[in-house]
């Protein structure tokens, strides 16, 4: 908002000291995160402190971990501390004209939405078991189906695979190396170089650490088929949604992991929209260049400021958990910008933890049935998954394994950043 009431000035011929900077992503993108962590730092209390009258608590099943009866009525479904935090700096500092900002406010709206009904449900279940006189014990049942959830994520994949395949805004600019100018191609002269937009109903990507880095989905068809590449790319879309959005549900399990893993991961993803969207940054480092990204920044600035101001009060002991309200929205939105800065292929690397929580759960059930079924008893390979309880049980506290978790993503963000020069 604010972006295109200093636009519409200059345009006026209306300037004033300082307004000339509004032009700058840069800056725009740091008074993005300074706001976020206004808002979340110090508005923060207050939605706890609103919550805590509301009687918002958490309820923690008895899974014989330390610090379980201290975190028995901490209130939940802070998440919408972090979702005013990225929203409100994003609508005032971004340019809300281009596609890239409204696909990402629409995602942090819709999964934070589809977490705070989760949310509402297992807080309405506890509130009429205790109006019941039943002694109230949380359980899988209590919120949103498995199903909803999964239908909720498969509706926002399905939404930004469609935008970037069919939406005429989103285009992909690149070196021009053939004989032939394509009929559909836009040239534009740069340093020499002639470089054209690939049409956007094309589905491109890139490998990481592969010299011809850039990569059509159609090559994965037969040659009869690839006309249809894109009901391929869509269902690959809705698969990263889901899985990302899932591991960081899966992860936030501790005080402050979640928040600090994802805060880690958005740098990193900052770093990869700042350079696709600035032509120089992309030709220098022979990426693909993705006009209009850079505007994400902004969007990015705000999330990261958000995750950090939250984890003022979520580290341990944390003074309110994110809920599914945030962990879900948190997910979708790593996803989500992973596929539009093209860089999906490298979300098991930067999102290394979230990947690693998802499988630990995935094998310790999957071992459990097909020992049950072998043995007549189920056996299991952790001491309790997610991985994050299995070194609760082995002792670690909780605050050392978050933090250490932390530093993990940390290197896995800087191999990820690496793959920009190493092929």
């Amino acid at each position: 908002m604010l972006y295109q009431l200093f636009d519409w000035m200059m345009k006026a011929g209306i300037k004033f000291p300082g307004s000339g900077l509004y032009q700058f992503i840069t800056f725009r993108a740091l008074l993005a995160i300074l706001l976020s962590l206004i808002i979340t730092l110090i508005y923060g209390k207050s939605i706890i402190e609103f919550l805590r009258r509301k009687q918002v608590g958490e309820s923690v099943r008895e899974l014989g971990l330390a610090g379980e009866e201290q975190k028995k009525g901490t209130p939940t479904m802070g998440g919408i501390i972090i979702l005013l935090g990225i929203l409100i700096p994003t609508i005032l500092f971004a340019n809300l004209n281009k596609v890239y900002i409204r696909l990402m406010l629409l995602s942090t709206i819709w999964l934070g939405v589809v977490g705070f009904i989760d949310d509402y449900l297992k807080l309405r279940a506890k509130r009429q078991a205790q109006q019941a006189g039943v002694n109230y014990k949380k359980g899988n049942k209590d919120g949103l189906a498995g199903w909803s959830k999964v239908l909720g994520q498969i509706g926002l994949g399905l939404i930004i695979a469609t935008t970037l395949l069919f939406n005429d805004n989103v285009k992909v600019f690149r070196e021009y190396t053939g004989d032939l100018k394509p009929a559909n191609a836009t040239e534009v002269k740069f340093d020499g170089k002639t470089r054209y937009f690939v049409p956007a109903n094309e589905p491109v990507t890139t490998i990481p650490f592969v010299r011809n880095h850039e990569f059509n989905y159609a090559k994965l068809l037969p040659k009869a088929m690839r006309g249809a590449s894109w009901i391929l790319y869509i269902l690959v879309v809705i698969l990263i949604v889901t899985a990302v959005s899932n591991g960081a549900n899966i992860t936030d399990g501790l005080d402050g992991l979640a928040t600090g893993v994802s805060a880690i991961i958005g740098i990193c993803l900052g770093i990869f929209a700042y350079s696709s969207g600035n032509l120089r940054l992309a030709d220098y480092l022979n990426i693909m260049y993705i006009p209009n990204l850079g505007e994400l920044s902004i969007f990015i600035a705000a999330m990261i400021g958000a995750c950090i101001g939250f984890l003022w009060y979520n580290t341990y002991p944390a003074q309110v958990f994110m809920g599914d309200t945030g962990s879900l929205a948190l997910g979708g939105i790593i996803a989500s910008l992973a596929i539009m800065v093209r860089k999906e292929w490298l979300i098991p690397i930067f999102c290394g933890v979230f990947l690693v929580e998802n499988l630990s759960v995935m094998i310790q059930v999957s071992y459990f049935k097909y020992t049950r079924k072998k043995y007549g008893e189920g056996r299991r390979v952790f001491l309790m998954s997610p991985l994050h309880h299995h070194y609760q049980k082995l002792g670690y506290h909780e605050s050392k394994i978050a933090v250490r978790f932390w530093i993990v993503t940390v290197l896995c963000v800087v191999f990820a950043i690496l793959s920009l020069k190493i092929r």
